[in-house]
């Protein structure tokens, strides 16, 4: 009697983009590395796709024709949880915080490299999957700040009992930074935790998720006392904030 072989379930992935001769290239190279990709050229369709099928992961052209990128992915994030990695000729520090403020967890300039593309969301997609692991193996995991609760096995969180809207991106950096309450975390140590990369210097994002999480968690986003910037080095969450 043989073996019966295990049956290996592929990521899919979903590229929006209307550049046919593009996302066909871009298509093949992501499945000869074993993701089941499929591409929509139709804005007009994209939303219900991401909503009936739910990929794994999303790439989005911002400029397309029709409706925009961005709007797709903001519009998208109200029922979608997963990965989302927009792309776009402009590469401007102004254009990635708006991408990542819709809700994007990356942002690639159109000429790069199909390769760094697939780093890019394989690096997403192992947080998501980290993300999976810790909800089975730490079902307890569960913080309280005062008004402040958070809780990694139900990915949420709640200030005064009414529940704060958080993209998974943003869940993943406040689970990161309150877990490690009164200890400093360097970008680079951000970075490695939550994307699999190295820190370049320049990537924007954690201070764009910082910037946005500060006021959905009762702090002031001027004169920060929960989530402090520590000049040169990083963020401090503060466990025992003084009202």
């Amino acid at each position: 009697m043989g073996y019966k072989a295990e049956t290996v379930v592929k990521k899919r992935i979903l590229i929006v983009d209307d550049d046919v001769e593009y996302a066909s290239h871009l298509r093949d190279y992501l499945s000869s590395n074993e993701y089941d990709v499929e591409v929509e050229t139709e804005t007009s369709t994209a939303l219900s796709r991401i909503r009936d099928e739910k990929p794994d992961l999303i790439l989005i052209e911002v400029d397309l024709r029709g409706e925009s990128g961005l709007t797709i992915c903001k519009l998208s994030r109200k029922d979608f949880s997963g990965g989302i990695v927009l792309m776009s000729h402009r590469t401007d520090e102004l254009d990635q915080v708006l991408g990542l403020d819709m809700g994007a967890d990356d942002y690639v300039a159109r000429k790069t490299s199909p390769r760094l593309i697939l780093a890019r969301c394989q690096a997403i997609l192992r947080r998501a999957d980290r993300a999976t692991m810790a909800e089975l193996t730490h079902s307890d995991d569960r913080l309280e700040f005062g008004d402040l609760v958070i809780d990694n096995t139900m990915r949420e969180a709640w200030l005064d009992r009414n529940p704060i809207d958080l993209t998974s991106a943003e869940f993943d950096l406040l689970w990161l930074l309150s877990s490690h309450a009164g200890e400093v975390l360097t970008r680079e140590q951000i970075f490695s935790q939550l994307r699999g990369i190295e820190y370049d210097g320049q990537d924007r994002s954690v201070d764009v998720r910082v910037s946005r999480i500060r006021p959905k968690v009762g702090d002031d986003p001027i004169h920060p006392r929960r989530i402090k910037t520590v000049r040169s080095k990083g963020y401090l969450f503060v466990g025992d904030v003084k009202h």
